[in-house]
C-alpha cells in the first residue's frame, strides 16, 4: 500500500527525530535509556495505523539491531484487526522487515532470534499492577512448558542469541486511553522509544520525568514531540468527507427516519449511475431497553409487536413502513428478550460484544441499530448516514457518532456532493438542544476540521432538501494521463539498476555511529558493556525504492497514477538487503529519480469527449448562504468567497451557461509535475457552441510553476467538444523572452491566460466584466 504524502511526511519526521536522538541519547542509569516520545497528532480517518507500520519500519532501517515493538489498543476487535492487517493483511508489505505475532504467543526463541524485527501486538488490558502482584495475567506468569522466564522478564531483558539488547518500541495507538498505571508498567520494559497517536496530546504522569529530561537536556519545545497531520491535508486527499449535514427534528422518529431513507437511496442511485463498487449505509443510534419518553424500561415479556424498545421500534418502521429488506438490517446492542417471546426469525440481533462481531462483521449489513457502544473497531466508510435519538441528543455524545460516518468510501471524492457528505438526523425533544449539540459540532469541526463544511438543517416536519439539481444536462470532456510512452522509458531505468543481491562493500552504509546494550563474559564473570555499531539493519532495494518514487511523485493513493506502477518491481534485484545510507541505497534512489523524471517527461494529458464525460450532478447548498443566478447551471451557490463570487456575477452576466465547480469531488484535470498537488479543479465551468471552458480565478501559483504550462498542452484524440483552459489572475503579468513570468508591481485589472501558438499567452483586461468575456473568446 502506497502512503499518500502527507502520510509519508509524517513517518518520515518521527523517524528522523528518532534516528537524530538515538545518535546521542539521554540515559537514566549506565544500563538505560531516557526513551524517546513522540506523539502522532491525526484526525480520524487519516490512516494513523499506515503512518505508524511505516514508522516502525523506517525506525527498523535505521538501528544495528532488529528492534522489538510491543504494539497496543484498547479494545480487543482494534487490536484483532491490526494483528490481521500487519501480518497478512493491507500493511503487511509496509513492515517487511518484522515477524508479527499476538504477545501471547511470543516465545524465547523469538526474542533471541534477530534476524528479524519482532512486532507484538496486544490490548492494555495485558497490562494491570494489581494482576502483576497477584501473578494473575499470563504475560507476568512462567510458562514452564515454553520458558524458565515470563513473557515479562523475556521483554525486559530482550537479549538476542549474541546477548544484544534488541531496542523496544512501544506504540500505542490511542493514546489518550493510556492510563498512568499501565504507563508506569511499561516504563517498567526499559523501552527505547513511545509513541502514542492521539488527535489531543495527553500525557501520563508517570512520563513527566522523561518529558522532563527532553525539555530539560535536549531543550525540546512543545512541537519537539509531536508529529501533526494537518486536517487539510486529509480532507483534500479524499480520505475524509468534506461535508457534514446536520439535521434537527422536534418530530416523531419516522419523520426524520423518512428523510434519511429518502436521501440515502438519492446517494444509492448516485453511487449506481457512478458505476461504483459501493452503496451508502446508515447508522441508527438510540437507548436499547427503556420506552420512548419514559425512564422504566421495556417489558421484555411481551409479544415482539408490543414492545416499546427503541431498537425495536426503528426495525419495525424501517421493515413494516419503509419496506427495507430484513436481511440487510443488523441490531447490534444488548437488547433483551424472554425466551418464551422470541423475535423474529429475520431479526439479526447482536449481543454478545466480541463475541459474536465477526458475524455481525460478514453480515455487510447496510441498517445498523446500535447504541455508543458498538465497537470501538467498526469503522465503515461506506457509512453516510446516522440517525440520533433524543435521549443521545448530547453533545458529547453526538461528536462521537459523528467521527463513525466521516471516513470516505474509495478514499476519494466523487462528482456527487451526497456520496461526499455525512448526512445526521438528529430527534431532539425541543429546539433548544439541537442548538447546543450544533455549536459543540461546529467548534469541533472548527478546532479539528475547518475545511470540513457543515450545512445545518432546522425540522420540524421533515422534506427539505440539502441539494439543488442541475438544471439542465451539460458535461465535460474527461481528462487523463497517457503513460504509454513513458513505459520503456522507464523500463529502460529499471534494466539499468544495478544488482545489489551478491552483498559487497556498496550495501554496507557509512556515517554515524549507535551504541548497542551487549552482555560481555558468561557467568559471575559477565558485565553489560555498550559497543559502537556503524552499521544498520538491511531493507530491500524495492522499500527504497517504491518510498523515494512515492516522495518524489506522490500518487495521492491513485497506484494508475504512480510512476511505481509502471516499474517492474517484482524483479528479483530488488529482493537485495541494502543499508539505509549505503552507496546502493543511493543509487536506487537515484534512479527512482529517473524514473519518475521519465515519467514526467513522456507522459502526456489527453482529452476524450467519448471516454465517460463528467456529468454536472447536484450541488450541496447552505440555504442561509445562497446567492442565486439567473444563467447558471443551478439555482444558486453558497461558500463563494469575495473574489469567486465577482467572479461569479460577472460569468453571470456573459448569458452563457455556467456552474461553480466544488474544489474536490467536481471535474479535475491531472496534473504533470513534481509538486505536491496531483489535480486542477478550476473554479467555474462554460459552455460555449463547441467549447466547454474551465476557468480558474486564482491561478497564480500555476503560471510561476512548471504545472500551468503543462496544463495548456491537452491533446483532443476524440471528436466532441473542445476542452480550453482559462486562467485568471489578479494584475497585469508578462513573459519576457526567456520565458520568465513576472507581474508588474503596483498594478491594477486582470489578466487572463489562453494557449496563442502553442504557449500559454496573458491577455490583460480592465474590468472583471471585460476578463469574463475574454474567457468565453473561442
Amino acid at each position: 500500500m502506497d502512503l499518500l504524502p502527507f502520510q509519508a511526511d509524517a513517518s518520515t519526521q518521527i523517524a528522523d527525530r528518532f534516528s537524530d536522538y538515538m545518535a546521542d541519547p539521554l540515559t537514566v542509569r549506565r544500563s538505560q535509556l531516557v526513551p524517546f516520545y513522540q506523539n502522532l497528532s491525526a484526525i480520524t480517518g487519516s490512516g494513523k495505523t499506515l503512518i505508524l507500520a511505516d514508522t516502525i519500519e523506517s525506525f527498523r532501517s535505521r538501528l544495528p539491531v532488529e528492534p522489538i515493538v510491543l504494539w497496543l489498543s484498547k479494545g480487543r476487535v482494534v487490536v484483532w484487526q491490526t494483528f490481521a492487517n500487519l501480518s497478512a493483511g493491507k500493511y503487511a508489505d509496509l513492515i517487511g522487515g518484522f515477524a508479527v505475532k499476538p504477545l501471547l504467543d511470543c516465545r524465547p526463541g523469538d526474542v533471541e532470534d534477530a534476524s528479524r524485527g519482532l512486532l507484538l501486538v496486544a490490548t492494555v488490558g495485558k497490562f494491570n499492577q494489581r494482576d502483576k502482584e497477584e501473578g494473575d495475567r499470563k504475560i507476568f506468569r512462567v510458562q514452564f512448558d515454553v520458558a524458565d522466564r515470563s513473557l515479562w522478564d523475556l521483554l525486559k531483558t530482550r537479549r538476542d542469541s549474541s546477548l544484544r539488547r534488541r531496542p523496544l518500541i512501544i506504540v500505542y495507538d490511542e493514546g489518550h486511553n493510556l492510563s498512568n498505571l499501565q504507563t508506569q508498567l511499561l516504563m517498567e520494559l526499559e523501552p527505547d522509544a513511545l509513541i502514542a497517536a492521539s488527535a489531543t496530546m495527553r500525557i501520563p504522569e508517570a512520563l513527566a520525568g522523561t518529558i522532563e529530561r527532553l525539555r530539560k537536556d535536549k531543550h525540546w519545545g512543545d512541537n519537539d514531540f509531536v508529529t501533526t497531520v494537518r486536517s487539510s491535508e486529509v480532507v483534500e486527499s479524499g480520505l475524509v468527507k468534506k461535508h457534514i449535514m446536520l439535521g434537527g427534528y422536534v418530530t416523531p422518529m419516522e419523520l426524520a427516519v423518512n428523510d434519511l431513507l429518502s436521501e440515502m437511496s438519492d446517494a444509492t442511485k448516485s453511487a449506481s449511475d457512478l458505476g461504483l463498487p459501493f452503496r451508502p449505509k446508515a447508522i441508527y443510534v438510540s437507548k436499547t431497553n427503556t420506552i420512548d419518553g419514559a425512564t422504566i424500561k421495556d417489558d421484555i415479556a411481551r409479544p415482539f409487536r408490543e414492545r416499546q424498545a427503541r431498537p425495536i421500534l426503528i426495525w419495525r418502521h424501517l421493515v413494516e413502513n419503509a419496506g427495507i429488506d430484513p436481511t440487510t438490517i443488523a441490531v447490534y446492542c444488548d437488547l433483551r428478550f424472554d425466551p418464551k417471546v422470541p423475535p423474529p426469525a429475520d431479526f439479526n440481533l447482536f449481543s454478545q460484544g466480541d463475541s459474536d462481531y465477526d458475524l455481525f462483521i460478514a453480515g455487510n449489513f447496510r441498517h445498523v441499530i446500535f447504541n455508543l457502544s458498538l465497537q470501538e473497531g467498526w469503522d465503515d466508510p461506506e457509512c453516510a448516514f446516522a440517525y440520533i435519538d433524543k435521549d443521545m441528543g448530547s453533545p458529547d455524545q453526538v461528536t462521537q457518532v459523528v467521527g463513525r460516518v466521516l471516513r470516505q468510501p474509495g478514499a476519494q471524492h466523487y462528482p456527487s456532493p451526497n456520496l461526499n457528505t455525512a448526512h445526521f438526523y438528529i430527534r431532539t425533544d425541543e429546539k433548544g438542544i439541537f442548538e447546543a449539540i450544533l455549536e459543540d459540532v461546529r467548534a469541533k469541526l472548527a478546532s479539528d476540521t475547518p475545511e470540513i463544511t457543515l450545512t445545518v438543517r432546522r425540522e420540524t416536519h421533515g422534506g427539505s432538501k440539502p441539494y439543488r439539481p442541475a438544471l439542465k444536462e451539460r458535461s465535460v470532456p474527461t481528462a487523463s494521463i497517457d503513460s504509454t510512452h513513458a513505459k520503456p522509458a522507464i523500463n529502460k531505468i529499471i534494466k539499468t539498476t544495478q544488482d545489489y543481491s551478491a552483498g559487497g562493500v556498496n550495501t554496507v552504509g557509512g556515517g554515524g555511529r549507535i551504541q548497542i546494550l551487549q552482555t560481555i563474559g558468561i557467568g559471575e564473570a559477565a558485565t553489560v558493556e555498550w559497543a559502537d555499531v556503524e552499521h544498520s539493519n538491511r531493507v530491500t532495494a524495492r522499500w527504497i525504492l517504491r518510498r523515494e518514487v512515492q516522495r518524489l511523485f506522490p500518487s495521492h493513493g491513485d497506484r494508475q497514477r504512480s510512476p511505481i506502477n509502471l516499474c517492474d518491481i517484482e524483479d528479483r534485484k530488488f529482493d537485495a538487503l541494502v543499508e539505509y545510507n549505503s552507496p546502493a541505497a543511493d543509487h536506487v534512489r537515484e534512479q527512482a529519480r529517473k524514473v519518475v523524471d521519465a515519467y514526467i517527461d513522456h507522459s502526456v494529458i489527453l482529452q476524450n469527449a467519448l471516454d465517460h464525460p463528467y456529468v454536472v450532478p447536484a450541488i450541496a447548498v447552505d440555504e442561509s448562504a445562497l446567492v442565486t443566478f439567473n444563467n447558471a447551471l443551478h439555482a444558486g451557490y453558497s461558500g463563494l468567497n469575495k473574489d469567486e463570487l465577482a467572479f461569479a456575477k460577472a460569468l453571470d452576466k456573459t448569458k452563457r451557461v455556467w456552474c461553480r465547480n466544488p474544489s474536490q469531488g467536481g471535474f479535475g484535470i491531472p496534473l504533470l509535475d513534481r509538486g505536491n498537488t496531483r489535480t486542477f479543479n478550476p473554479d467555474f465551468l462554460a459552455w460555449t457552441e463547441k467549447t466547454v471552458v474551465t476557468i480558474d480565478t486564482k491561478g497564480d501559483h500555476l503560471i510561476t510553476e512548471d504545472a500551468g504550462r503543462k496544463l495548456f498542452f491537452i491533446e483532443k484524440v476524440e471528436d466532441g467538444p473542445e476542452l480550453a483552459i482559462r486562467l485568471v489572475t489578479k494584475g497585469q503579468w508578462q513573459v519576457a523572452q526567456n520565458g520568465v513570468y513576472s507581474k508588474l508591481s503596483g498594478s491594477t485589472g486582470f489578466t487572463v491566460w489562453a494557449l496563442k501558438q502553442g504557449k500559454p499567452h496573458p491577455t490583460q483586461c480592465a474590468t472583471i466584466g471585460e476578463a469574463a468575456q475574454l474567457c468565453l473568446r473561442a
